[in-house]
């Protein structure tokens, strides 16, 4: 301070750059200088009015950038580093902040904008001149893009020009003025969002408001622009190049202000029209109305329709409809008209009228009205309705008289008029079942499945209406004959025979007849009733049938059974002899020519040679040598021949007949002595009486066609004798005395039965004449009652109330198949009976035999007990008479 007081205290002074006056956003320096005092470190400190705190402490105060609150007046003051000096403080400054001047953005048309309009946009700041504009709008980031001279936009000093097509609803445009002098910018002007609207639409509608239109009738269109006044309207259709061009005044159309009429005979359907607006303000015009498509209808005809029919009858109940289609309308409202008159009858779609009479009859035409307007349909075809007594239906039979049990007789019932449920009858029986199809049709096939007469008839009924029934008709139902198909040959048949099938129907005449075989039809055998087929082969085989088929009514017979045609190889028969080992001279030989395949062969036999010249023809299965000798030996064939010409077999193998001199009267002794014996019972065979048992067994030949002994399971062997405890139907055979030689005795043949009746023949001798004596037998308890019937061949003898019959004196003639039967316990097997005179050794005797078989036991088993009778005429006692 004393520093000061020689010199006087500086005083700072203050300036401010660039001005005083700044404008916000400007950069303002405030500097302090302290001239004089000697003082060059000065420290200094500025002060904002108010405040007695220092906001610098720098020479130079720099505010970037200022703002309205940098405002105010500014002093500094300097203070000399270190000490305590300060200099005075400055002379207040006066800081002005004033805001940056902002644009004006206006827009040319006035907001909103309409679609294909250009939009003008002017900036303008006020106060400055000199400025030039830069231009903004905000991009799809919200960030400020500049817009400059481009195809969509145009600058030209204060304004930018955005082209019609261009105009964005919702774009937001900001300007901001630049200069030379200060202030060298403005703010951002406020942004401006451009609002677009569409054009208004023109409505456009028909008259009348229904569619489709009748050819005919002609269309107003009506275009009209909401919102808007001073309208004048531009009319427009689509040309046969499907563009549009513009309609006016003419003969086939009417415009009057806003209305388009379209005279009735121009208009033609799938045209379209559209309408615009047009006038001096904006907008200036509208959008295309949308298109009116025309449809043209052609005006409906209605149908008419009648149930049950036309041609109804009294009492029915009538319903009339009246049914109009196409026209695209469906409220309709329908009139009925009778006989021309004009006056309707019913204002329904449906005209019903029950119980109906003969002044309901006549011609009814309708039509129809749309519900609400003066617009009519066609009229109707005119109908005509009849109306009849109750009718009487006829009905008709095909065939119309006489058929075959399991033939279909189609019925028809004949009635006036349709739509008829018909009902059926049989022998005033209703038919059932009856399906809807049945009843909805006037036929019925009906299958008669019973002889006899049948007869139809018919009724018919609409609704709750019913016809009378009609007459009869009268069918004659006879059972179907039923062909039958025979074989001949019996099957099977043999490779190379010729065979015939024949096809008889008992019934009928004039027959064709068709064959099948394995169910297809057989050509070559068509129209015959006999199919012959020579010289058969394998190919032949196959199941057959066969129908017949009239030219008249019933035609077809019922398919005959199947018969199966087996071809076999050509057979070959088996020679058989009843003799086992050699024969002993006088004894009796019988070869069988055994076949068992089908029927009807003839048998040829052959002795020496295969010789058809020499062959002995007897034509039956078995030849019999009834007393054999020496010159019988040798070898024999046979074979079997049917048909005409003859078919013969293969020859048998051959078969070697040995004859030997030494003769036995050797025989099996059987007890109890008979032929024939109940199943249960017991039996002894022996050879005990042999000269010379030893080295003898019983031996037997059965239906199985097999040798045995009886050790083999027959029964029990004691030295040479058989004994079987417990008889059964299969011990039945033939059965011998054998040695170890190879002799044997006769053959005796045993029939064990099941049965209650035996038949047994007892001979004996009176006056020196053979006599037999024929009985029944009995299976114990034994009857009270012992009358029995006796029987040869089959025929009748005698009726004896003792159970016996004798023969007094045997002939030739008593040989034959003999048999009994009791009234309570039925009939006895049978046996054969063979005679034969025996005088060949030179003794005056005569010989009987008797030959016992059963026959029903095995048809190929022809065996026989001998018994031998000598009655010596002079000399010989009744007990030396001997049996075997």
């Amino acid at each position: 301070e004393d520093f000061f007081l020689s010199t006087e205290r500086p005083k700072p002074a203050v300036s401010i750059q660039p001005d005083d006056q700044v404008f916000s956003g400007e950069t303002v320096t405030l500097r302090c200088d302290i001239q004089g005092g000697g003082v060059s470190n000065w420290q200094y400190s500025w002060f904002k009015a108010g405040s007695s705190t220092a906001v610098s402490n720098e020479q130079q105060y720099s505010i970037s950038p200022v703002t309205a609150s940098d405002r105010g007046t500014y002093t500094c003051i300097g203070a000399v580093s270190g000490t305590s000096r300060n200099s005075h403080t400055s002379d207040a400054a006066t800081l002005t902040v004033s805001d940056l001047p902002k644009p004006t953005l206006t827009v040319e048309p006035e907001r909103p904008v309409f679609s294909g309009e250009s939009v003008a946009l002017k900036c303008e700041i006020k106060d400055y001149d000199g400025w030039t504009y830069q231009w903004y709008k905000h991009d799809k980031q919200s960030e400020l893009t500049a817009v400059s001279q481009s195809d969509y936009h145009t600058v030209d000093g204060d304004t930018l020009t955005i082209r019609g097509d261009t105009v964005i609803n919702g774009d937001q445009y900001l300007c901001r003025g630049e200069r030379r002098d200060r202030p060298t910018s403005s703010e951002y002007s406020s942004s401006v969002t451009l609002t677009v609207e569409a054009l208004p639409t023109a409505e456009l509608t028909v008259e009348p408001k229904w569619s489709p239109v009748f050819i005919g009738e002609s269309v107003t269109l009506k275009c009209e622009i909401k919102g808007y006044a001073g309208w004048t309207y531009q009319w427009y259709k689509h040309d046969k190049q499907s563009e549009l061009t513009a309609v006016s005044q003419s003969e086939h159309h009417t415009v009057n202000g806003d209305t388009l009429t379209i005279r009735a005979d121009t208009v033609i359907n799938g045209e379209q029209y559209w309408c615009r607006g047009e006038r001096h303000d904006r907008p200036t015009s509208s959008e295309y109305s949308s298109s009116v498509t025309l449809t043209v209808n052609e005006r409906p005809k209605p149908a008419v329709s009648i149930q049950p029919d036309h041609q109804v009858f009294r009492g029915e109940t009538v319903t009339l409809r009246c049914e109009i289609k196409g026209g695209g309308v469906s409220n309709w409202q329908y009139s009925w008209f009778k006989d021309g008159s004009s006056t309707p009858v019913s204002y329904k779609q449906q005209y019903s009228i029950s119980s109906v009479t003969a002044s309901d009859g006549g011609t009814y035409t309708c039509r129809g009205a749309v519900r609400g307007t003066s617009r009519y349909s066609h009229y109707s075809e005119a109908v005509t309705l009849t109306v009849s007594g109750k009718p009487k239906p006829t009905v008709r039979a095909d065939p119309r008289s006489s058929v075959y049990t399991g033939d279909t007789v189609t019925l028809t019932c004949e009635v006036k008029s349709t739509g008829w449920e018909f009902l059926w009858y049989k022998d005033s029986q209703p038919l059932q079942p009856q399906s809807p199809v049945d009843k909805g049709t006037k036929t019925l096939s009906v299958t008669v499945s019973h002889a006899g007469t049948a007869e139809f008839r018919c009724a018919a009924r609409r609704g709750a209406y019913t016809t009378q029934t009609s007459a009869p008709a009268v069918i004659t139902v006879t059972a179907r004959p039923k062909a039958t198909v025979t074989i001949h040959p019996a099957d099977p048949v043999f490779i190379g025979e010729t065979v015939t099938l024949t096809c008889d129907i008992g019934s009928g005449h004039h027959w064709q007849y068709y064959w099948f075989k394995n169910s297809k039809p057989l050509s070559e055998a068509q129209q015959r009733n006999e199919y012959t087929i020579s010289n058969v082969a394998a190919s032949h085989r196959g199941v057959y049938t066969c129908k017949g088929r009239q030219s008249t009514q019933p035609r077809y017979s019922e398919t005959s059974d199947a018969v199966t045609l087996t071809v076999s190889e050509k057979p070959k028969p088996e020679l058989t002899s009843s003799h086992k080992g050699a024969a002993l001279i006088g004894n009796p030989v019988v070869l069988y020519c055994e076949l068992d395949q089908s029927a009807g062969w003839r048998f040829y036999w052959s002795k020496h040679t295969q010789s058809p010249e020499n062959e002995t023809k007897p034509e039956t299965h078995s030849y019999t040598i009834s007393s054999v000798s020496v010159s019988d030996g040798g070898q024999y064939w046979c074979r079997a021949g049917r048909g005409t010409p003859v078919y013969y077999t293969h020859y048998s193998d051959a078969l070697w007949i040995n004859v030997t001199g030494t003769t036995r009267s050797d025989s099996l002794t059987v007890s109890p002595s008979r032929a024939q014996h109940f199943s249960a019972g017991s039996l002894s065979l022996s050879c005990e009486e042999q000269s010379n048992s030893t080295g003898w067994r019983v031996r037997r030949y059965t239906h199985s066609e097999t040798v045995s002994d009886c050790s083999s399971g027959l029964g029990s062997v004691t030295g040479s004798t058989c004994n079987i405890s417990s008889l059964s139907t299969s011990h039945t055979g033939v059965y011998w005395c054998e040695s170890e030689s190879g002799e044997s005795s006769n053959p005796v043949n045993i029939t064990v039965t099941s049965e209650s009746v035996l038949f047994h023949q007892h001979h004996f001798c009176t006056n020196l004449n053979v006599c037999v004596t024929l009985r029944c037998l009995y299976r114990d308890p034994k009857p009270s009652n012992l009358t029995a019937e006796f029987y040869k061949n089959g025929s009748l003898l005698q009726t004896q109330t003792t159970g016996e019959m004798t023969i007094r004196t045997v002939s030739k003639s008593d040989e034959g198949l003999y048999h009994c039967k009791h009234p309570e316990r039925g009939e006895s097997p049978q046996s054969w009976i063979s005679v034969r005179d025996e005088s060949k050794s030179g003794a005056s005797f005569s010989v009987f035999s008797l030959l016992s078989s059963l026959m029903a036991a095995s048809p190929y088993l022809l065996v026989s007990i001998v018994l031998m009778v000598k009655c010596y005429r002079a000399r010989a006692k009744p007990d030396e008479l001997n049996s075997m």
